[in-house]
């Protein structure tokens, strides 16, 4: 039986625990996910307000964080946000970002040199960020210790192999979060699927990126599904054929939703976006051929 405290789970034999490296991002709704009818927020209001959607400003609300799980004797890290001090052209919320995340990923009991494995869902920029720090004049690994597991697809779709196809800011994160990773020797570039140890595996989920994945959970008798940015609210539960527009392939993106939505809610598994706040996390069930909140939290 999972365990849930505001930012503490116990799923079986792993502790999960969350950092927030920012809160509250604003973005319209017929932005962030363009092809989501508008009656959707409102009709789900009681269930979207006031974490995720603003009925006063009609915006939706995001978080950028990462998750933290001990397992079998790791620390795992999963996704690593904006970082501090970027050049983003382009992205006002992450230019030149200063928050003390490192503080509050202390406040966990992780120090940077206790993490022995460093999860990127995928290669946004506010998902690779802290995976380095500025030391003299350069880019270095955050985690020295730590192995770095990237979707190979996607360090191929975004690498300086394909200059001007990629945009300023995603070329900008490759090379100060990414490429000095590589340099470093602390890579692992997988694909297909990739077991960390015998309760956590990662397996793709393409169309978000070519390489976005997700990352399993199984201990004991619980299960978790951390899903990157397979959602980004959850609005997108109600209607999972609209992908956001970030999403490089969205028909795709919708296909991977529909399909790891659908094993959450048979297998009971806990959903665990990248940007979900309040309670972070999820059960679901299925409704229709769409999806419901059966209960928010562990």
């Amino acid at each position: 039986m999972s365990e849930f405290t505001e930012e503490r789970i116990v799923l079986g034999d792993i502790e999960v625990r969350r950092v927030v490296e920012l809160d509250a991002l604003p973005f319209e709704t017929d932005a962030i996910v363009p092809d989501m009818p508008d009656s959707v927020w409102r009709e789900n209001a009681d269930r979207l307000a006031p974490d995720h959607w603003d009925p006063v400003t009609g915006n939706a609300l995001a978080a950028i964080q990462s998750w933290v799980l001990r397992s079998e004797g790791l620390t795992v890290l999963v996704d690593t946000g904006v970082g501090n001090g970027r050049v983003r052209p382009g992205v006002p919320p992450f230019e030149h970002l200063d928050t003390p995340y490192l503080d509050r990923l202390a406040a966990t009991g992780v120090r940077p040199e206790d993490v022995d494995v460093v999860v990127n869902t995928h290669l946004h920029a506010d998902h690779v960020g802290w995976n380095t720090r500025a030391q003299d004049g350069d880019w270095v690994p955050t985690f020295p210790n730590a192995s770095y597991l990237i979707p190979a697809a996607d360090h191929a779709h975004f690498g300086p192999g394909r200059g001007g196809e990629v945009p300023p800011e995603l070329r900008a994160a490759f090379a100060d979060s990414v490429e000095p990773v590589v340099r470093a020797g602390q890579a692992v570039l997988w694909e297909g699927a990739h077991r960390i140890d015998a309760r956590l595996t990662l397996e793709a989920a393409p169309g978000h990126t070519p390489g976005s994945a997700v990352l399993r959970l199984a201990s004991g008798g619980d299960r978790a599904v951390f899903v990157g940015d397979l959602l980004h609210t959850p609005a997108q539960l109600f209607e999972p054929g609209c992908s956001s527009c970030f999403c490089e392939n969205p028909k795709e993106s919708a296909e991977s939703r529909v399909r790891v939505l659908g094993r959450a809610a048979d297998e009971g598994e806990l959903l665990v976006p990248a940007h979900f706040r309040g309670a972070g996390v999820a059960q679901v069930a299925r409704a229709g051929g769409k999806f419901s909140i059966s209960r928010w939290g562990a």
